[in-house]
């Protein structure tokens, strides 16, 4: 090893810069997509998984009536007024392998549990009838205080929100989305590989049928 007068190791430029490139490369890739809110995450993915065939998933429109709009200029339009037409059922669908694919996202900022008044009754209702069906059905849960996401079965959560109904618990633990829940781990390409923990859940369906 070479080293300067002063004891410090001498490295070549060449490496210098390889070595922060690398070092560069993995902060990109576990600090890049802090700041995103997790829909936006869920929908870059999605759009890497419809460019390479992997899966076809898109987010629901939300039906609005519109009541009111303004034209205070001539190209452009204004919405004053308007109402939902009815209420939404989840977030996303669509198919992969021949599997409709049916879930919900939504993102917490508590650090330890996720509050069960974030669904609704027709939500979980509208699980029930996909479940029905044999569809695959879940929720993309974010808790962003720990940059963590977990795919959550449907079935666990429909379990929980009868058990509130009954006098249960009215959320849903963090430790129960890392026992039973499929956590997944930010990449690049796609950047929430949810696909990965899909496989996963088809995996423990497959086993417990």
């Amino acid at each position: 090893m070479i080293k300067y007068p002063n004891g410090q190791a001498f490295e070549p430029v060449a490496q210098l810069k390889h070595e922060q490139f690398v070092k560069a490369k993995q902060q990109k890739v576990v600090f890049g997509h802090r700041g995103m809110a997790l829909e936006d995450e869920i929908n870059s993915s999605n759009e890497y998984y419809r460019n390479h065939d992997t899966a076809v998933v898109y987010k629901k429109p939300t039906p609005v009536q519109i009541v009111h709009v303004d034209y205070p200029k001539r190209a452009k339009a204004v919405i004053k007024e308007a109402y939902f037409r009815q209420p939404s059922t989840t977030d996303y669908n669509g198919v992969y392998q021949g599997r409709y694919l049916d879930f919900e996202a939504k993102e917490t900022k508590n650090k330890r549990s996720f509050p069960l008044k974030n669904f609704h009754q027709h939500q979980i209702d509208h699980f029930k009838r996909c479940l029905k069906q044999q569809g695959i059905c879940f929720v993309l849960v974010k808790f962003v205080a720990w940059e963590r996401v977990f795919l959550y079965p449907a079935t666990k959560l429909i379990t929980a929100w009868e058990a509130q109904q009954q006098g249960g618990a009215k959320s849903i633990q963090l430790t129960e989305f890392e026992h039973h829940g499929y956590e997944i781990k930010y990449a690049i390409h796609p950047i929430l590989p949810y696909i990965q923990a899909v496989e996963q859940l088809l995996d423990y369906l497959k086993e417990s049928n």
